[in-house]
């Protein structure tokens, strides 16, 4: 991992962080002895948003991370609201600054920005998602409250290793500690954190009684974020909603190499602000002990 651009001196100074190695498997050979291993060194760097750069890459992983639901909201605004909030969250980059981010963070005020079009749109988005599932009942409840909501938002490629994730959430923490000490509009009463999973469906180009066991089968629960499972585990409520615009056609064209169909829907984790940090440390220990 590569260092992060501090925000008390103006992204000049860095905070270290830990190096990750990822591993790739020779394509001619299934075997999984450590000669058939290439080992891959990649340098990551996190950095503070810049608007003169950012803009694209963000909204592309914007798009990824609201799925089929993508086009019902303003990305171009909401990438202009993320990039110019250039000393809360990072982007992960590789090479360069000038690149674009294999992965974003950042958390937004939703009441302090809740007449901007974006997270108007979002906090009636996220309010009518919710209601579908009564183990988010709570959401809608509170953002109608006029409390200090954080929503945050993340996505990466989907490729990316798991390990590059943890530093990204303890920059933050640090970042909104340092926001509230100068008086910044981020003491929050909770966090509402944005997210998707999947299930493994049958496909509707199954037919016959093949087709039929499958779809009687109940699908597990997928993280698209293997760290979510420890996150929610920290949560007063989460849970999983349907996209709007998904259609039975989507599993079809996600088959992913695999005999079934995947499902993805959206996911959100409402965390109270007195155990965020705690759920940080927990996904930290998490993915440190999966890898």
């Amino acid at each position: 991992m590569g260092k992060k651009r501090s925000r008390e001196v103006d992204a000049q100074g860095d905070v270290s962080m830990t190096e990750p190695t990822v591993h790739k498997r020779n394509d001619d050979d299934d075997s999984s002895s450590d000669e058939d291993m290439d080992i891959v060194n990649v340098d990551f760097e996190l950095f503070n948003y810049d608007s003169q750069i950012d803009f694209h890459g963000v909204k592309s992983l914007l798009r990824q991370l609201f799925d089929a639901d993508a086009t019902l909201f303003d990305l171009s605004g909401l990438s202009d609201l993320i990039v110019e909030q250039n000393t809360i969250g990072s982007t992960c980059k590789v090479d360069d600054k000038a690149n674009d981010a294999y992965a974003f963070l950042t958390v937004l005020n939703m009441q302090e920005h809740r007449a901007k079009q974006p997270i108007a749109q979002l906090l009636e988005y996220l309010s009518d998602r919710a209601r579908t599932n009564d183990s988010l009942a709570a959401v809608p409840e509170l953002l109608a409250s006029g409390k200090h909501v954080g929503l945050v938002l993340a996505e990466r490629l989907l490729n990316m290793p798991a390990e590059v994730i943890p530093p990204m959430w303890s920059c933050m923490v640090d970042e909104i500690e340092a926001a509230v000490e100068d008086k910044e509009p981020y003491e929050f009463s909770h966090y509402l954190v944005v997210s998707r999973t999947y299930r493994e469906v049958a496909s509707a180009l199954d037919q016959g009684e093949r087709r039929q066991k499958k779809a009687r089968d109940e699908a597990a629960l997928q993280y698209f974020h293997p760290e979510d499972e420890e996150m929610r585990k920290h949560a007063v409520a989460a849970g999983t909603y349907e996209y709007t615009k998904e259609g039975e056609a989507v599993a079809d064209s996600k088959r992913a190499f695999q005999e079934m169909g995947i499902k993805p829907c959206g996911f959100v984790m409402l965390i109270e602000a007195e155990k965020f940090q705690g759920a940080v440390q927990a996904i930290a220990e998490y993915v440190g002990s999966a890898s």
